[in-house]
């Protein structure tokens, strides 16, 4: 047998790919994730030698006590580590070189360290173990969180050149529902419309469905949430590191359609670098209201000197919803979800794999107009894969590559009475990514560009009659900056692609029935101004695109589930964007503020309008059509180090929908909204009193029904503390606290039942 040779691994991996291209055109969508791998694998064996270990410390900057259950980073680089119980942590596989760490801990301000590792003169360094103790300050505020949203690098939020937002920490645990829409509903400018418990959707600045793009650590979820009100996101949140949401448009590395924002659940699925030691989290939590019993533990370990392995597992079941006036029938539920990822990391960066699958077995309940009198249940299953190659060393003009690609299988059962199919939704998409990031060039301080892929098959089946569809769509895109010192300026041009072929052409009930073709260039330019005091003042354009989705152009049947008679619209046109933000930031050590305006010009905003008639088997008929429309509102949040552990903190959000030509309200837009609350936080423990509240939205479409407003209690404590070397975090939440019988706009089912009753919440999480 012959011995295979380091140089013959990219000509046979070449052959590889060009055979099975041939075979499938998936192996395309494979090739291209791993294609930087073919460019370096020919390092030398001496090159792959284990870099540097680097040995720190986190420490109380009051007390010089240890730090237990620190997030430790390297910015820019996806390394990271958590603390042990004596506060020390172990950065693997570090190059020589220059580099920046941020530490993160519960009740204390992050912070960060510059650091040196080994011999920055040589290209490679042999392994030694350097040493630096990073302090932290107790604060009961959160300051200076980084994101990497839509952003050409890891970059402070205060320095984001969009409004965004980051949940992380105690308020990601106090905040954690059975939903991503759910847990992120009190963030300024978002919302959730709801059928129950289990069913939620983002709705971000008066938008939702696709103009609200859902990303798992950067890439799109691939599921059909946006298909109906009944269909939640495919994403169980329990086990998310962070989640961070962009609002607005102008995301435009991710595509054009995004016109609401972007929400982005970072797990780390594939592992970014070898972790020292065991390391990950378990989680526990109950519910009340519901009687939800759920769970999640991750875990990233090294089975090799470069290869790390994370696993996954996640499960919730929970019961019938309780309210003010009765039980909410057949909204119980059950979910579990689970996955494994694995990476390669080299000096030159890494490769790496992930495999993730999704169960969520629910009820819609009944007894509205069109519903059925025991409701609907729902089961709904995902299956993804995802094939990530990341290159951190210099090719070209570039000095990081990054090549992503995507399988997912998803789908959709609507089961009536007696296990009767009533609607079927599948879908079934690849993808392929491919994005390079570059300094300094020519007049630009740092820029990106990049390219993808993707083709989806939409199949239907039951009582719907919409024709099976494939999908394809391709985009190229350019991001750049320029820095002028105390001013920032971003400026991007993205170019989309779209094919809509439902397989023949035919004259239907809804029009005739076509291919559609959709291409447009969109565009941003965004300004960003700060003062040495902490000021910061910043404004965008953006011209965004959004193609019509299948069901908007196709649909034709009933949608159990959702109750309604949809009806597509095959000529439908493409949605034009134009959108202003301006906004004011101000970030000091006690003080955090953010105000943000903003206006979006929308030409052909498609909504399904309710027509005021019922179709033959009795259900609400919806018809999809474009006008033209505008939104406009303010958002805002402070938060205010009072001194003595006690902070102060408010959000603020507001958002006007109408058609421009009449002024006519849009239907299913959220009031003014926000929250007010008060926290004492010690080193070791919190207690937080909030209210939450809502005005009466009286601005309705046709057909809908005006909300008064509303004034919810929730209050909520949490306890820290260090067992068998770990940090421990048991938090208590009881939301609704006077029991307060209160209706959400946005509820499918408002009509029938209010929100939730008085609910206590408790939730035991441990990090190791």
């Amino acid at each position: 047998m012959r011995t295979l040779k380091s140089e013959d691994a990219p000509s046979m991996a070449v052959r590889a790919c060009v055979y099975g291209i041939v075979r499938h055109p998936l192996a395309l969508v494979l090739c291209l994730a791993v294609a930087p791998a073919l460019v370096v694998s020919q390092v030398s064996a001496q090159e792959l030698e284990q870099g540097h270990v680097f040995e720190g410390n986190v420490r109380d900057a009051e007390t010089g006590e240890p730090l237990v259950g620190a997030h430790v980073s390297v910015v820019g680089r996806g390394t990271w580590a958590v603390t042990r119980g004596d506060g020390t942590f172990h950065l693997t596989g570090m190059a020589a070189g220059v580099y920046t760490l941020r530490a993160d801990r519960l009740g204390y301000r992050g912070s960060t360290a510059v650091v040196t590792v080994g011999n920055v003169r040589a290209r490679r360094a042999v392994a030694e173990s350097a040493e630096v103790v990073i302090e932290l300050a107790p604060s009961p505020i959160a300051l200076e969180d980084l994101v990497v949203t839509a952003t050409i690098s890891e970059r402070a939020a205060a320095e984001a050149l969009r409004p965004v937002s980051v949940m992380t920490g105690d308020v990601l645990q106090r905040q954690m529902t059975a939903t991503v829409a759910g847990t992120l509903a009190s963030m300024p400018g978002l919302a959730a419309t709801r059928m129950g418990p289990s069913v939620a959707q983002p709705v971000i600045r008066g938008l939702s469905g696709d103009r609200v793009l859902m990303l798992e650590d950067g890439t799109a979820v691939g599921d059909a949430s946006n298909q109906g009100a009944d269909h939640t996101t495919a994403l169980d949140p329990s086990s998310a590191r962070r989640i961070e949401v962009v609002r607005g448009p102008g995301t435009l590395l991710y595509g054009g359609n995004a016109l609401g924002g972007v929400i982005n659940v970072i797990r780390d699925e594939i592992p970014t670098a070898v972790p020292h030691h065991l390391t990950g989290a378990a989680t526990l939590q109950t519910q009340t209201a519901t009687g939800a019993l759920a769970g999640s533990a991750t875990a990233v370990f090294a089975i090799a000197e470069r290869v790390p392995l994370r696993v996954e597992v996640a499960a919730r079941t929970a019961g019938d919803l309780k309210t003010p006036a009765g039980t909410l029938l057949n909204t119980d539920g059950e979910l579990w979800s689970g996955g494994a990822g694995t990476a390669y990391v080299a000096d030159w960066g890494r490769l790496g794999a992930s495999f993730r699958g999704y169960r969520n077995y629910y009820g819609i309940p009944g007894g509205f107009v069109g519903g059925h009198e025991q409701g609907v249940r729902i089961e709904m299953e995902r299956v993804s894969s995802k094939f990530r190659t990341v290159v951190d060393e210099p090719v070209g003009p570039f000095h990081n590559l990054r090549f992503d690609a995507t399988h997912t299988w998803y789908t959709h059962r609507e089961i009536e009475a007696s296990d009767i199919l009533g609607t079927l939704f599948e879908q079934q998409n690849g993808s392929a990514d491919v994005l390079g990031r570059h300094g300094r060039w020519g007049p630009f301080t740092a820029g990106a560009m990049g390219g993808r892929a993707s083709w989806e098959d939409f199949g239907y089946g039951g009582s719907l009659h919409t024709p099976d569809t494939r999908r394809l769509k391709a985009a190229l895109y350019l991001l750049e900056e320029v820095d002028l010192g105390s001013i920032q300026i971003e400026s991007g041009l993205r170019y989309d692609w779209t094919l809509a072929d439902p397989g023949e052409d035919r004259v239907s009930d809804i029009g005739e029935i076509r291919d559609r073709r959709f291409h447009s260039l969109s565009g941003s330019l965004g300004v960003l101004y700060k003062s040495a005091a902490g000021l910061v003042l910043g404004a965008s354009v953006v011209r965004a695109f959004r193609t019509p989705d299948v069901t908007e152009l196709y649909s034709e049947g009933p949608h159990l589930a959702a109750y309604v008679f949809e009806v597509g619209n095959p000529s439908l046109e493409a949605e034009v964007g134009r959108g202003l933000d301006v906004f004011l930031r101000f970030e000091s050590d006690r003080l955090r503020a953010e105000v943000t305006g903003f206006h979006n010009d929308i030409t052909n905003h498609i909504y399904g309008e309710d027509t005021g008639r019922l179709s033959r088997v009795l259900l609400p008929v919806y018809q999809f059509r474009g006008n033209d429309a505008v939104f406009s509102g303010f958002e805002a949040s402070v938060d205010v180090d009072a001194g003595r552990g006690l902070a102060l903190e408010g959000v603020a959000s507001s958002v006007k929908g109408s058609l421009k030509g009449t002024g006519q309200p849009l239907p299913l837009v959220p009031p003014l909204k926000g929250h007010v609350a008060l926290k004492y936080e010690r080193r070791s423990w919190y207690v937080r009193t909030e209210a939450e509240m809502a005005g009466q939205q009286d601005r309705v479409g046709e057909f809908e029904t005006p909300t008064r407003g509303y004034t919810v209690l929730n209050t909520a404590a949490g306890v820290r503390f260090t067992f068998g070397g770990r940090l421990n975090v048991l938090t208590a939440s009881l939301a609704n606290a006077a029991n307060t019988e209160y209706r959400n706009h946005l509820s499918r089912v408002k009509e029938i039942m209010p929100e939730a009753a008085r609910s206590l919440s408790v939730i035991y999480r441990v990090v190791f």
